[in-house]
């Protein structure tokens, strides 16, 4: 993890549902329950950061034995999978997490799911067919549309800031560096030209 690097930071704070396999005095309060003990049994939603540390085995103790086991997380639930497979274009992937990839690289490595890993996989693959089109028209003012929307700096307008919307930070910074690739690649064929 990069120290100052905010997108990972942000990422540690992602809430994962967790449910504490031993009861834990002087915790209640993370159930809203200050006054009373974790009870074995209870599920509430940690940061990354904090049910990554209570996952791991107790010292000491059996190999199995972690003071809480952690899930998968809402952004990759079964539903989101299950979308993620019929059409990867279609989910808006930020409406689930800002960083939705680096969150799901971070439970891959948790998690021994092959078949998350192929649908993750697939997924990144086909949007990033999208965002290299959509970073390639709004750079080289192809496509058709409107004069604005060929003379716009991202590549955007109308249906385009809805496609920028649904994108993570990750495909964001994709989205970004195929654009100035783009223009800067139609910049100097200009330039080419006119020598």
């Amino acid at each position: 993890m990069g120290y100052y690097d905010v997108d990972e930071i942000l990422t540690e704070a992602e809430k994962i549902p967790c449910t504490f396999n031993l009861t834990c005095p002087d915790l209640g309060y993370l159930d809203n329950n200050p006054s009373a003990p974790l009870k074995s049994g209870t599920e509430v939603s940690l940061p990354l950061w904090l049910a990554e540390l209570l996952a791991l085995p107790i010292p000491g103790s059996e190999a199995d034995s972690a003071y809480a086991t952690i899930e998968l997380p809402p952004p990759l639930s079964q539903e989101v999978v299950q979308a993620l497979k019929a059409d990867p274009r279609a989910v808006p992937l930020r409406d689930q997490s800002a960083h939705f990839y680096s969150l799901a690289t971070r439970m891959l490595d948790l998690f021994d799911e092959k078949e998350l890993t192929a649908v993750l996989r697939k997924t990144f693959a086909v949007r990033a067919g999208e965002i290299a089109l959509h970073a390639r028209k709004g750079a080289t003012g192809a496509g058709g549309g409107t004069a604005e929307d060929k003379a716009s700096n991202l590549g955007v307008g109308g249906a385009g800031e809805e496609f920028l919307r649904g994108l993570d930070e990750w495909e964001r910074r994709l989205f970004r560096k195929a654009h100035d690739g783009a223009k800067s690649g139609k910049e100097w064929m200009d330039g080419v030209k006119k020598h």
